[in-house]
């Protein structure tokens, strides 16, 4: 199990998103839903859709969802950063997968 002495820059952007959850007017879903098109729109790195995901978890957001975002937002952004955001989003969650099965093993 990871402590805050392990990864205190990762601990200090999840503990932003989640006062930002707290502060925020928007339901739970739709902020990250809004944060996820932010996203693509400046082509983010997997790690952060990773970090808003986990923010996001008791949200009960479906894939679909994230899918409808990225089609409501395409004409706007682009396919190639549509499509770039959907390899980064898989990236992250696959990173996720695998820092699980690491951490089940030790």
């Amino acid at each position: 199990m990871t402590t805050s002495q392990d990864t205190p820059v990762l601990d200090t952007l999840a503990a932003m998103t989640l006062d930002s959850l707290e502060r925020c007017g928007l339901a739970p879903d739709t902020l990250i839903l809004t944060r996820v098109a932010a996203l693509v729109a400046m082509d983010a790195p997997p790690m952060s859709y990773l970090a808003h995901f986990k923010a996001g978890a008791e949200t009960d957001l479906t894939p679909e969802q994230i899918q409808d975002v990225l089609v409501a937002i395409a004409p706007v952004v682009g396919t190639a950063r549509v499509m770039a955001a959907a390899g980064h989003i898989a990236e992250g969650l696959g990173i996720e997968i695998a820092a699980a099965a690491l951490a089940s093993e030790g």
